[in-house]
Parts: C-alpha cells; sequence; structure tokens
C-alpha cells in the first residue's frame, strides 16, 4: 500500500461522524417541524372533532419500516468498515512497544531505543503495541481518533497516521489511580530524516541514568525541576533530609546511595512521609550496573537547578492558577497586597487573625490544610517536598506583589 494513497485513521473516523452526525440532524430537524406543525394544524380549537376517517396507510406504514432500517444499515456498514480500517493495519508500519504503568508512558523501538514521549515519522503508519504493566489504562490519541484499552496480560494494538509535522497530545482515557490526571505525554511527529538522527542518539555518562528513569516510568512520579507530584521530586534529592516511616515509626534520614539504593529495590522500607505507598519493588527488574547508573544520576546533581525563580516556580507549580495577581477572586486568596496582611483563618474549628508574614507564607505553602482562609475551600495540596530556597524564592514574589 502506498502511503499517499493510504487511508488514515482521521479519515475513516470523520467521515462515519459526520454521516451519523448529519442523519440525526436531518431527524431533528423533521421531527421538530413535523411536531409544530401538528400541534398548530390539530389544535382542539381548531378541530374539536376528529374528522379523518383513515384507520390505516400501507405506504405510510412501508415507509416508517423501511427508511429507518435503511438509516440503520447504512450506519452499520459505515461503521463496520471504519472499524475495519482501524483494526488493519497498512504494511511496512513501524513497530513500537508502549508501556502503560501508574502514572506514565515508555515507548521502546526495535533497536532498543526507549523514549517517555512517541516519536514517529510523518506520513508513515505506526503501529503501537499496548502493554500494561500494573492496571488498565486507555491509549487515546484524539487528533488522531484512536481509543485502545491497555489490560493487563491482554494483547491489544493500536495505529495511526501522522499526516503533518508536530506534537500531538496522548492521554490515558482509563481512571488508574490517583495520578491519572497527570498520565499525560505527547507523540511528536518529525520528518523521516529527523526521526532517524533522533533514533540513533545513544545516551552516554549521566544521561544514561535519566534515560533508565524515563524507561522504567520513574519521571511520571518524580519530577526533575522540583514540581510535586505523586513522589518526592529528584531535583536536589542527594543529601536532602527527608522524613520518612520505617516499620510505623517515623524517622529523619539523609538521602544517601544506602537509601536510594534500598529505595529502589525496597520502595515501602522507607516510605517519605506525605506520599502514598504505591511504587512499585524494582529488584527482579533493574540490574545491578542500572541501580549505579540511576544512583550516580541522582548523586551528580543531574536533577539539580541553578538558583530558583519565585514568579517562575509559582506559574510552573500551577499556583497562579488559583491565586491572582491583580486582586480579582479566585479559587484560593488573591497574591496582590497579601504580605503583611492581617488575615482571617480557621484553625482546627477556630477563627483567628493572623498576619501574613514570613512564617505564615512558608507555613501555608508546606501545611496548606492547618491554617485555612475564612471563605475559601481547602483544596490546596501541600508542597513538603520544596526545597528550602525555593519556598524562599516564592514568599520573596509574594513579598513583591503590592
Amino acid at each position: 500500500m502506498n502511503a499517499a494513497h493510504l487511508t488514515t485513521t482521521t479519515e475513516a473516523i470523520d467521515p462515519v461522524f459526520m454521516f451519523i452526525f448529519g442523519a440525526c440532524l436531518v431527524l431533528l430537524i423533521g421531527i421538530t417541524i413535523a411536531m409544530v406543525t401538528f400541534v398548530v394544524r390539530y389544535h382542539r380549537s381548531r378541530a374539536p372533532e376528529p374528522t379523518s376517517k383513515v384507520e390505516s396507510n400501507l405506504w405510510l406504514e412501508i415507509a416508517w419500516i423501511v427508511l429507518p432500517s435503511l438509516l440503520v444499515l447504512a450506519m452499520f456498514y459505515y461503521g463496520w468498515a471504519g472499524y475495519l480500517s482501524l483494526r488493519n493495519v497498512p504494511k511496512g508500519a513501524m513497530d513500537v512497544t508502549a508501556t502503560a504503568r501508574m502514572w506514565s508512558w515508555n515507548f521502546a523501538y526495535p533497536n532498543g531505543k526507549t523514549s517517555p514521549k512517541l516519536y514517529v515519522v510523518v506520513g508513515k503508519p505506526v503501529r503501537v503495541e499496548l502493554v500494561s504493566a500494573d492496571v488498565i489504562h486507555g491509549f487515546y490519541l484524539p487528533a488522531f481518533r484512536v481509543k485502545r484499552d491497555t489490560v493487563p496480560g491482554m494483547k491489544n494494538y493500536a495505529w495511526f497516521v501522522a499526516s503533518k509535522p508536530g506534537s500531538y497530545d496522548l492521554f490515558c482515557s482509563q481512571y488508574c489511580g490517583t495520578g491519572h490526571s497527570a498520565m499525560i505525554t505527547t507523540v511528536e511527529a518529525l520528518p523521516e530524516a529527523e526521526f532517524t538522527a533522533w533514533l540513533q542518539q545513544t545516551p552516554g555518562g549521566g544521561a544514561a541514568g535519566k534515560a533508565l528513569l524515563e524507561k522504567h516510568g520513574c519521571l511520571g512520579c518524580h519530577s526533575l525541576d522540583g514540581a510535586a507530584s505523586v513522589g518526592p521530586s529528584f531535583k536536589g534529592i542527594w543529601g536532602r533530609r527527608v522524613s520518612v516511616v520505617t516499620g510505623g515509626a517515623e524517622r529523619t534520614i539523609s538521602v544517601d546511595e544506602a537509601y536510594l539504593r534500598r529505595s529502589i529495590l525496597e520502595p515501602q522500607a522507607d516510605l517519605v512521609k506525605g506520599f502514598p505507598p504505591v511504587m512499585p519493588p524494582f529488584k527482579d527488574v533493574l540490574k545491578e550496573d542500572e541501580i549505579k547508573q540511576i544512583v550516580d544520576y541522582l548523586h551528580s546533581g543531574g536533577a539539580a537547578a541553578s538558583r530558583p525563580d519565585g514568579g517562575k516556580l509559582a506559574q510552573d507549580k500551577g499556583c497562579l492558577a488559583c491565586h491572582s495577581l491583580d486582586g480579582s477572586p479566585g479559587v484560593g486568596p488573591t497574591l496582590k497586597g497579601l504580605y503583611g496582611s492581617q488575615v482571617k483563618v480557621r484553625r482546627n474549628s477556630t477563627k483567628l487573625t493572623v498576619t501574613a508574614d514570613d512564617a505564615y507564607l512558608k507555613e501555608s505553602i508546606r501545611q496548606p490544610a492547618l491554617d485555612v482562609v475564612e471563605g475559601f475551600q481547602p483544596v490546596m495540596p501541600p508542597f513538603s517536598d520544596l526545597k528550602d530556597e525555593e519556598v524562599e524564592a516564592l514568599v520573596t514574589f509574594m513579598k513583591g506583589i503590592k
């Protein structure tokens, strides 16, 4: 099959949708017009007594049986033809294996290359083998009209063609746990020369550790930039003091090589306080040299960043989606003129008035449910994984909003 004459999944689905939508629209308009006409024409004030003596009409009965039947058969035909187009993979399609896990995607190519994003060639069909490492997920590409379930232990696949270069959203369409909404990645459609160059790139040095984190879905739950996620951020993790629960007892430890290795192999042994126990063990998944590459990457500061910018942090972490900068109402209190103001809060059902100083703002960032501002709901998540300098940067940013 020549790519120039290839029917894409979008071309297979859109005409079916438009046909069904058009048929429904015609029926809606026709039935509405007939209903209004009959209500006016045969209103009791116009015809108080029935005048027609007709008991049946053979041609009318044939029409309302045959026409709807033909319409339903046409819908079935076009729907079935579209379904076959989605299931019959064109010859010469590129094979990619998509592994879904809570809560990330990993894509593996025949040469062993892996990526958290799905890279494809523009104009070439791609067959995606769908694999789940834990629960039911959904492989959903709105731009290509593709949605297939990814079920543990069940073989399934999907295919599509990206007709134009660009970045397209890829979602999980099945609720798969607390981090479901963050299970988002993209399809990167590249010209063949750019795709070939990307495919031939091999990670080296510290990049090998990052590649392993991407391959095994670690970056779906652990950010590299300090952003809040399902698990603790990897940013500046080496040497960080963290509170963990070990055997039911809480203690504070310093992140070192021994702790990282234990957290990879037995993640429930020392559970970081404030995070759910959802990480799977990698004892029989990672080899010894792979564990070493990951630890070396985290130790070398591969996940570290420069001095944080408070405004950028507020934007990246979604603070400005709930807190305005201009005094306008939002989900949370406005940041305009907040610093130094008197704030009415609820603390354990007790109403208090506090001053929005450094201590209050820092506490509100790390433990927002402790003092809830009166008139607002306790919906802000805790940012306990933020480093001290990041919290300081956020407070400095808020001080400047007059």
